[in-house]
């Protein structure tokens, strides 16, 4: 027994004693990814796709409601000032107007009889200015009936081209609802949809460059910009007038609009480059000896690929850009080879 017992022993007292600590193995200074800074990057080249609009587009509508009985004029046909698109049935607008013109005639022969009584004294200065103040709203409602007759032609209040058709014979339509679209001659225009990330830097009255298909290019310029986004879509609707436009701008062409945004001193970072440092963002810049120092940036705004620096960084200045959360101040570090 006693023998066992001194064979066991030397196995536990082994079994007790620990691992020796891994030796450290030195791999001298972090491996980062660089980049030199420098002016003229572009930040945000913006190219949207548009259609070829007039500036101004009206909406024709009957003033009177009634049935749709004949349409004059289809989708792209050049109208002018005064030229009839569509009738409505007149029937019920002729019949009014004939019994509007049959009470004007009754309030008129009341009107002269009243006169001549009131001649003889047969009649009140009262009752003959009763009689005259219902021919004059009398004659007034003739009038309108007339008018109103006259208003189931529609006629085309400029010249221009007819872009939609938006009612067709047989339909019942109402007072103001709208039966054409018309794109009055004049200036053009490309309408665009602006994503929400792409408004910063952008106002009305920027440059902008507009090529048609084919590769036609004209000066723009932004004339309107919607306050609110659309709820579909989360774009804002926006306007590039063409400023030299020509025969070959017509209407529902395909045209994209292009905005340079950020100028020839601009210095672009990558997003990973950028921690907090407090409340102002940072870099980490390597100087000549390796060695990574802190610096407090100013960004302008932040783009698609990357951060517009306004103020903290000159062009030349080499920069970590990516990691910058693993180093630490006066720590020297190795930039890898880019492929």
């Amino acid at each position: 027994m006693k023998f066992w017992l001194l064979l066991v022993l030397p196995l536990l007292a082994a079994c007790g004693e620990k691992a020796p600590p891994p030796e450290t193995v030195d791999t001298g200074p972090k491996l980062v990814k660089a980049m030199k800074v420098g002016a003229g990057g572009t930040a945000q080249d913006d190219r949207y796709s548009g259609e070829v609009r007039a500036r101004i587009e009206t909406q024709l509508g009957f003033r009177v409601g009634g049935k749709l009985v004949e349409r004059l004029v289809d989708v792209g046909a050049r109208v002018g000032a005064g030229q009839p698109l569509a009738r409505l049935d007149p029937a019920d607008l002729q019949l009014a107007a004939t019994q509007a013109e049959a009470n004007r005639a009754l309030a008129a022969a009341e009107l002269k009889r009243t006169e001549e009584l009131r001649q003889k004294n047969f009649v009140s200065q009262a009752a003959l200015d009763a009689r005259q103040t219902a021919a004059t709203a009398a004659a007034a409602q003739a009038q309108l009936a007339r008018n109103q007759a006259a208003y189931a032609t529609l006629a085309a209040d400029a010249p221009g081209v007819i872009a939609a058709v938006l009612a067709e014979p047989g339909q019942v339509v109402g007072a103001g609802q709208a039966v054409f679209r018309l794109a009055r001659d004049g200036a053009r225009e490309v309408a665009i949809a602006i994503p929400e990330s792409r408004l910063a830097g952008l106002q009305v009255g920027a440059a902008a460059t507009v090529e048609l298909w084919g590769g036609k290019t004209y000066k723009g310029k932004l004339r309107e910009l919607a306050p609110a986004a659309d709820p579909a879509s989360r774009t804002f609707a926006a306007r590039i007038g063409i400023l030299d436009a020509d025969a070959d701008v017509v209407l529902g062409r395909t045209a994209a609009v292009r905005f340079a945004q950020t100028g020839a001193s601009e210095i672009v970072v990558p997003l990973a480059a950028i921690l907090q440092q407090g409340e102002r963002p940072a870099v980490w810049v390597i100087g000549a000896d390796g060695t990574v120092s802190q610096r407090p940036i100013e960004v302008a705004r932040y783009a698609d690929q990357g951060a517009v620096v306004a103020a903290g960084l000159q062009a030349g200045e080499t920069i970590v850009a990516a990691g910058a959360f693993k180093l630490a101040a006066g720590e020297k570090v190795r930039v890898a080879q880019q492929p």
